[in-house]
This record gives C-alpha cells, structure tokens and sequence, in this order.
C-alpha cells in the first residue's frame, strides 16, 4: 500500500499588542506557537476566530520561552482545554513566570502538574503524530529557556532570539551559535516573535530588529 502523502502546512498569525502568535497547522491538527499576553484570552479568542483556527483544533501550545507576552496565557489555555507542551529545559523557568506579574495583569499561575513535558531529542517523533515534520531546538540567546520549532520546509519560529544585528558582548556567543544550529538544520524563513517574517540571512531594518527585543 503506497504511503499516505502528509497534509500540507499552513501557518497563521494571530498576534496582538505587538508579538505575533504562530498557528502551525497540518489539515485540522494546530500548534499555537507562543501563547499570549496576561489576561488577553478573549483577544486570542477573537483572533484565532477571525482566522478561521477553531480554539478546539489546537492540539497544543508551545512557548518559544516563558516570557508574559510569549506564555502569558498559558494557563487559560489549558482551562480552554489546550495541553502545554514544554521541552525539558523550559521546566525550571516556568515557576519564575509569577515573579515578572503585577496583580492587574490577570495573569493566572501556569500549574507544573499536567503539562506535557518532553526532551528535545522526542521532538520530531512527537510533532510527527501531529502531522508536523520538523523539530523543537534549544536556540538560546534571549534567555536560557528559549527554544525555536524548525520545520523540515526551512521555516523557523525563534521567539525572541536576538537578532544578529542587535548582538552584544555578553550574548554573542551564545547567540551566534543558536543562529548557526538553526542554519546548519535547514532554517530558511525566520517566523519572530516580534516584527516581520524574514529569509534567515537577509539584512533587516535596525528598527524592526529591535522589536524582537521587546
């Protein structure tokens, strides 16, 4: 029997306040990649219907890293019935989400007992079951927690990783050495946090680089 042909990927932006939130989709099986700001569900809400993203086909939620407007919302999405999918080395950072809140914020604690937590290693097998091929990279740079999903097509979510044209001293290194992981895997088309889609050696504006920053 020949082997079924994989559904085509699509990808949305359903972003807001300035930090674009990604939706990976093979046919009916989503990623959200990045996760919203505090006490904005009803603004992901609106966005994901707007774009025609059914809440209930969001197999999962993927913080590039727990920042509040990358991972924010975190929790919300859990009660709303989305599993967390968290890469090992994102585990110890995430309790320290509650410390960067103020109480007007909304933001409401992301439990540590129900997320789907797996090593960088079981990602590719296990975006496979989504029907996504590709996978999930430590790409420090912007903090220690930061991952990026590379799929096999050359597209690439980086979260907030520092934009080469804004690297410094102290992160230089570590950042460098993300950018090149991420090159020598096939990245080709840089979908940010923050700002516009990019080719991954292409010289972007210094003003628009900064908003990865934010």
């Amino acid at each position: 029997m020949a082997k079924t042909a994989p559904l085509p990927t699509t990808i949305v932006n359903v972003g807001y306040r300035s930090t674009n939130y990604w939706v990976v989709s093979a046919g009916a099986s989503r990623l959200l990649v990045d996760l919203g700001w505090p006490g904005t569900m009803g603004v992901m809400r609106a966005n994901l219907h707007r774009m025609g993203v059914p809440l209930s086909e969001i197999r999962y939620g993927l913080a590039t890293h727990y920042h509040i407007d990358h991972a924010g919302l975190a929790q919300e999405c859990k009660q709303a019935g989305v599993p967390l999918l968290v890469l090992a080395p994102q585990v110890d950072a995430i309790p320290l989400m509650k410390t960067w809140v103020k109480p007007a914020d909304g933001y409401v604690e992301i439990g540590l007992h129900d997320n789907t937590i797996i090593s960088l290693a079981q990602s590719r097998a296990f975006l496979e079951r989504l029907g996504i091929a590709g996978e999930i990279l430590a790409t420090p740079g912007h903090s220690d927690d930061s991952v990026s999903l590379l799929l096999d097509d050359g597209s690439a979510f980086t979260g907030d990783l520092t934009h080469r044209a804004l690297v410094t001293d102290g992160d230089a290194v570590v950042t460098a050495a993300s950018w090149k992981l991420l090159a020598d895997r096939g990245a080709k088309c840089i979908y940010p946090g923050h700002g516009p889609i990019h080719l991954i050696g292409e010289q972007t504006d210094l003003r628009l680089a900064r908003q990865t920053q934010e």
